[in-house]
């Protein structure tokens, strides 16, 4: 079990979070949330031993190991199978498991004897994802572990993490692979940390129900004390109520501040439309592309689709096979080799794309490349965009060259707010964005009156947006009238190879077989007669202090109508001291309740077996 205590980290004058607390339990895995820069990584960084906290410690058990994905690419093997085994016990004879993991990422039989550092950026980061799950630590730090996958891969990778056997921390901006991963969501918030058994969307209602209960006792506070206010002033110069003036006096100096919470910032999209006043914006007639001219080597070939006025196409398939190409296809940075894409007049295109970034003029401010896009913009309006996209005042007179590649992603996004469109066409715009900023993408997305076609891993995206698909797989691409539920039902993924895995043991006699099942038994009994014991305990306690929280509730109620400010004090205080027991109590029932699941899975595997 990993513990946290009081752990303060600053960078300059900028505070990411101040003495903070937790601890990882058995077989929790964990994701962590929170907006950017909030110090997610940092944290990792810190557990690591990568950097040092400014106060506070981190205790971790002698001999508990830990693996995190390394971005930095160092590869010392000619080919990928002996990169990626080289981190396991010679004597384990486990090449099988570094095959397995390595299939499930994407890479074929013959990728196993090439070198690794003939492949992209995204499959060397896929190479090193293989080394860390082939060691098998106790502990898996995953930054972002998802950036560089496709779907098929992603959804192998949740699989895994779901099934492994050790403790996991995650950061990911996918909400619904976090959700699908996790059994506890801890997140950085206002410099604080919380960490709450569920999911994003119960940690989230949570905060917002104690923002909620802040606000209210703030405003019941700031009413009491005005009111007091006023009575001291009106009274305090009469003889007969300046004893009463001068006891409220005394009541206002000791009366406990409350700061009203900042607003946080989000970035908020809108897109301009432009109406076009026909049923469809533009149409994929027979449409080939290869890199070389030859038609043997086409990414796509013979694709036909309509984009409607109100269509929202998705482009999904693995990594490599062609998804951008076609949308630089259709957006016309790419020349076709055959067929065409044919649009409407007053067709009017938004085109995000990765390798856009890179037409960014480096010599222009934030400002001047906003309006370069529209310059019907007025000045007022090109700030009102930068501020969305979060480069408010000074900020925008930022020059492109000294921004990172989430920043400079952020300011493609600003260009495509600015031009009036009917089509946009986004290749992976989530990238570089956090959750909240990523739902209120998809919103907007959504509310879009014209037509969008979007390159997506992101199922949640998938979803929420897409009516119809374009797929690629099996060598092509080919349109799909239909949801990615509907694809998923009626045709899916191909699946994905693996080595067989054969272990021969000598079969047991029956006399043998009644011998073992009575040994695991009583094993079993032996381990799990105390776990049932304190599960017993913790519902109990759980089931009493939740019923003294409830009538605890009932009393602030009436305190907050009846403003008795001494009241409102102290029960607002005994409920968050509750609710603090209540949380820990829960956290060593999950701890109990999942070791004890974890004992009789292991016991009825061994069943099994026999």
């Amino acid at each position: 079990m990993i513990q946290a205590k009081n752990l303060s980290k600053h960078f300059g004058g900028q505070e990411l979070f101040d003495r903070v607390s937790f601890q990882l339990g058995s077989r929790e895995r964990v994701g962590l949330v929170g907006r950017n820069g909030s110090g997610k990584s940092t944290l990792f960084k810190l557990i690591l031993g990568e950097l040092s906290a400014d106060s506070g410690e981190i205790t971790i058990p002698k001999g508990y190991r830990l693996g995190a994905l390394e971005q930095h690419i160092h590869f010392t093997k000619p080919t990928v199978l002996e990169e990626c085994i080289q981190v396991l016990n010679p004597d384990d004879f486990l090449e099988h498991e570094a095959e397995k993991i390595l299939f499930g990422l994407g890479f074929s039989d013959e990728d196993m004897q090439k070198n690794p550092l003939s492949f992209s950026g995204g499959y060397q980061i896929r190479i090193n994802l293989t080394k860390v799950l082939l060691q098998s630590p106790n502990l898996l730090l995953l930054d972002e572990p998802t950036n560089y996958l496709d779907i098929v891969s992603m959804r192998w990778l949740k699989s895994f993490l779901k099934n492994f056997a050790g403790e996991i921390m995650l950061i990911t901006h996918d909400r619904e692979f976090m959700d699908d991963v996790v059994t506890h969501t801890m997140g950085l918030h206002r410099h604080c940390l919380k960490k709450i058994k569920g999911d994003t969307a119960k940690f989230y209602e949570q905060i917002l129900q104690e923002e909620e209960m802040y606000e209210k006792t703030r405003e019941n506070l700031d009413k009491k004390r005005k009111e007091m206010e006023a009575f001291v002033e009106r009274f305090k110069a009469k003889a007969s109520k300046a004893a009463q003036a001068q006891s409220r006096m005394k009541a206002l100096q000791k009366m406990s501040s409350m700061d009203k919470l900042n607003d946080l910032d989000n970035l908020g999209f809108h897109f301009r439309f432009i109406e076009c006043p026909g049923k469809q914006i533009a149409e994929v007639r027979h449409l080939a592309f290869s890199y070389d001219g030859e038609k043997n080597n086409s990414l796509f070939h013979d694709l036909s689709f309509p984009i409607n006025r109100e269509d929202r196409i998705a482009i999904i398939g693995k990594n490599g096979k062609g998804k951008s190409t076609l949308l630089n296809v259709i957006g016309g940075a790419l020349d076709s080799i055959e067929g065409k894409v044919s649009f409407h007049p007053s067709a009017h295109l938004g085109h995000f794309g990765q390798t856009n970034i890179n037409r960014l003029n480096v010599e222009n401010t934030i400002a001047e490349e906003i309006q370069a896009e529209n310059t019907d913009l007025t000045i007022s309006g090109v700030r009102n965009i930068c501020g969305t996209m979060m480069f408010e005042g000074d900020l925008a007179k930022k020059k492109i060259k000294v921004l990172s590649g989430g920043e400079r992603a952020r300011v493609l996004l600003g260009k495509i707010l600015a031009k009036p469109a009917n089509l946009l066409l986004l290749d992976e715009p989530t990238n570089h964005l956090d959750m909240e900023s990523i739902e209120s993408l998809t919103e907007e997305i959504g509310n879009f009156p014209g037509a969008v076609v979007i390159v997506t891993h992101s199922e949640i995206m998938l979803r929420n947006l897409a009516t119809k698909l374009v797929i690629f797989h099996n060598g092509n691409a080919e349109f799909f009238n239909g949801t990615y539920d509907d694809f998923l039902e009626k045709i899916g993924w191909e699946s994905e190879e693996t080595k067989p895995n054969k272990t021969f043991k000598r079969k047991l006699t029956e006399k043998e077989i009644k011998q073992r099942r009575a040994e695991i038994s009583l094993e079993r009994g032996r381990l799990t007669k105390p776990m049932l014991e304190d599960i017993t305990k913790l519902e109990a306690e759980i089931t009493k202090n939740e019923s003294l929280l409830n009538r605890i509730n009932i009393e602030l109620e009436k305190a907050t109508i009846a403003t008795d400010l001494n009241k409102l004090n102290d029960y607002t205080h005994a409920v968050g001291k509750l609710n603090h027991v209540i949380d820990e109590i829960f956290e060593k029932l999950t701890n109990a309740n999942e070791k004890l699941d974890f004992i009789n899975k292991k016991f009825d595997k061994e069943l099994e077996q026999l």
